[in-house]
């Protein structure tokens, strides 16, 4: 492949530690790639606020990536970002702000992730009143979908086009509906739309059978992984930690142990990033070799740990894999 200015400077200058570790998971998922293999990447903390889709949706665009775990924020994020750009407000002083501070920038609308606030009328509100739409016409057909089918749905209506304020290139969930992208989102009820949802179950306007979740996203992860695991195998990239990873990589061992299918592959390739501390009980900071024990990965599979800031990592390694 021919190597752009950022995959030049990569190898030209990151040689040791954490820098080395990030070229070997690179190179060690590119191949995994060329000879066929497929990839997951598991989306944990606020990857879609901090714009991952810039890079992340050229990925999916290319062909880069084959399946998707995300939390619920991360999934709602990117489409808020996508209709409320240009409302969101940045604090690089954040770590200075006093309770009172923080009181005022609730008063104003705004809810914070580290530094930067998403605004909740233009973002979730705006989102929500289309979604409940979808929600409510599934509900009085007693039809039930999986929390992402409702966005792409949103998605392919076209109804936000109106409000976009990126180009939707840099969306990874417009790029990941297009390519109609499988994807897994253990937990949605855990986000903001899930907890809408659930306000309009409590209030007897929808039921909680209308969103399949967490069970049906497992049954649906078997069944992919049995059909796309042979030959080469899936790869496991998790960016971050938590139910977005901890979720679907279990699929493996229950497939063996539960359902009693011997014959189905480990995950080929594992790579975390993350800045997460190993410590006692800690399931986002233990060591890769840890999930050979619990029979998600083998000894034989490639194995990459990059201690470090997902944010600045993950957009690095993205750019090796497209050759930018």
């Amino acid at each position: 492949m021919k190597r752009g200015p950022i995959s030049k400077f990569i190898e030209s200058n990151y040689l040791h530690f954490n820098a080395a570790a990030l070229v070997d998971a690179a190179k060690a998922y590119e191949a995994h790639l060329t000879k066929g293999g497929k990839m997951m990447i598991t989306l944990a903390g606020a990857m879609s606020t901090a714009e991952l889709g810039k890079s992340l949706a050229e990925m999916i665009r290319q062909g880069k990536v084959d399946i998707i775990s995300c939390t619920g924020a991360n999934l709602e994020e990117d489409v808020f970002n996508l209709v409320a750009h240009d409302h969101y407000k940045r604090i690089p002083g954040y770590r200075d702000l006093s309770p009172k501070d923080e009181w005022e920038l609730l008063e104003q609308g705004f809810n914070r992730v580290t530094d930067t606030c998403i605004p909740e009328d233009e973002a979730i509100r705006r989102i929500e009143r289309h979604i409940f739409e979808l929600w409510k016409k599934a509900d009085e057909k007693n039809e039930r979908y999986l929390p992402h089918e409702f966005f792409y749905a949103l998605i392919k209506s076209g109804v936000l086009k109106q409000y976009y304020q990126i180009d939707e290139k840099d969306s990874w969930l417009v790029a990941a509906c297009e390519k109609n992208l499988p994807i897994v989102v253990p937990g949605w009820e855990d986000s903001t739309l899930g907890n809408i949802f659930s306000s309009y179950c409590i209030t007897g306007e929808l039921k909680p059978t209308t969103v399949r979740g967490g069970i049906e996203y497992m049954m649906l992860l078997a069944g992919w992984y049995t059909s796309n695991s042979a030959g080469q195998g899936v790869g496991f990239f998790q960016i971050g930690g938590g139910i977005a990873g901890d979720f679907p990589i279990c699929v493996v061992p229950m497939l063996q142990q539960d359902l009693k299918k011997e014959d189905t592959p480990f995950w080929a390739y594992f790579c975390q990033i993350s800045d997460s501390t190993t410590s006692y009980g800690s399931y986002s900071g233990a060591v890769p070799n840890e999930k050979i024990t619990w029979g998600k990965l083998s000894h034989e599979t490639p194995r990459f740990v990059i201690e470090s800031d997902a944010t600045i990592v993950a957009p690095l390694i993205f750019a090796w894999i497209l050759g930018w």
